[in-house]
């Protein structure tokens, strides 16, 4: 009865930002921590320590930017519209240094996935690295293990 007098309203969503190179950065890495369904501390702090450095952020800058980023790659578009805004943003050498950083945020959890390495081929791809940058960035991260 209650519940039709005063039925409950559904909260409207916060608008979700326009992705930038900063966004699209994080939401990527986030999703490479996601690939297998486990998302641990170690994920995090590598996300954010890669965010801090790659913008010069504080660090809880740098955690502020990686929550805004796991919404956006929670509810935005998918990774093709991401890595578009990388490849018009950054050059290719920085987009090399971000296979290196989404390699390092798979692998902080000391752990090989075929779940993120998938989803690491199908971003570096689409972010138009070549396959021998692709292999070196594999073949550094996997290395000391």
């Amino acid at each position: 009865m209650l519940e039709r007098l005063f039925p409950r309203r559904a909260h409207a969503p916060k608008p979700l930002p326009q992705p930038n190179a900063q966004l699209a950065l994080g939401a990527l890495l986030v999703r490479v921590a996601l690939a297998n369904k486990q998302y641990v501390f170690s994920e995090v702090a590598k996300i954010d320590q890669i965010l801090a450095r790659t913008f010069a952020l504080k660090p809880l800058d740098a955690a502020r930017l990686r929550a805004q980023c796991e919404a956006l790659e929670r509810d935005a578009p998918g990774t093709p519209d991401f890595t578009r805004i990388l490849r018009e943003e950054v050059t290719y050498d920085e987009r090399r240094a971000l296979g290196h950083a989404m390699w390092a945020v798979a692998m902080a959890d000391g752990a090989r996935s075929d779940d993120e390495e998938i989803q690491l081929m199908a971003i570096e791809t689409a972010l138009g690295l070549t396959a021998e940058d692709m292999a070196a960035a594999r073949e550094k991260a996997i290395s000391p293990l």
